[in-house]
């Protein structure tokens, strides 16, 4: 049985099939349980060149919970998480607690429920890594303001929240034409990491690595 809330944002509907779930806003597809490899690279690829032991790890977006799951397999010291749907997280201690496999119950874990912008903005913490997974990706918004954040004005907020030898790693449902250069220029050296899906273009997970200061 599908569940359906109404939010600020318009309507969020988590779509129950064939043993899998689907999340849709307004109409648009999202994302569903049925892999997942995409989001997991996501986390792997962020901490891969991260050298400080034990990290700090910032998420934003909670989505399905493949990257949640992920991140709490590492040796992250602690996982913050900013979902602006407080449905989603809800959803994440019932129905979808299997796919994020109990992740919300790891100590390390705290969830906030509030617009990443925004918390951005009220916020002097920093991270090793961010794991950016936000509407689609920079070349598909279903909102229009979350196009802020692939902007270099976005980024350059973004990258201030990092630490020095830290990693920002954004998912994007197709590669992006100039992402990856904006992303060189704000942030610091990329590289690109494609995963293969079932039908269509690869997903696509950008990193970027902040210079250690001398």
């Amino acid at each position: 049985m599908d569940e359906r809330v109404f939010t600020a944002r318009g309507e969020l509907v988590l779509r129950h099939r064939a043993g899998h779930f689907e999340l849709i806003s307004n109409g648009v597809f999202l994302m569903d349980t049925r892999s997942g490899e995409s989001e997991r690279v996501l986390i792997r690829a962020a901490l891969a060149g991260i050298e400080t032991p034990r990290p700090r790890l910032l998420i934003g977006g909670l989505g399905v919970g493949f990257s949640l799951a992920e991140a709490v397999r590492t040796d992250a010291s602690e996982i913050i998480v900013v979902e602006i749907e407080p449905a989603v997280v809800e959803w994440h201690r019932g129905v979808l607690k299997p796919f994020s496999e109990g992740a919300l119950d790891d100590p390390r874990v705290r969830v906030v429920t509030a617009d990443l912008a925004a918390w951005f903005t009220g916020t002097s913490d920093r991270f090793d890594a961010i794991c950016l997974d936000v509407d689609n990706g920079p070349g598909w918004t279903v909102f229009d303001h979350n196009t802020g954040f692939y902007r270099p004005s976005g980024l350059a907020m973004i990258r201030e929240h990092l630490r020095p030898g830290g990693a920002l790693a954004v998912w994007s449902a197709s590669a992006e034409r100039g992402f990856a250069d904006t992303l060189n220029r704000v942030v610091g050296p990329v590289r690109t990491v494609r995963v293969p899906v079932d039908r269509g273009e690869p997903d696509v997970v950008y990193v970027a690595s902040c210079e250690r200061t001398p």
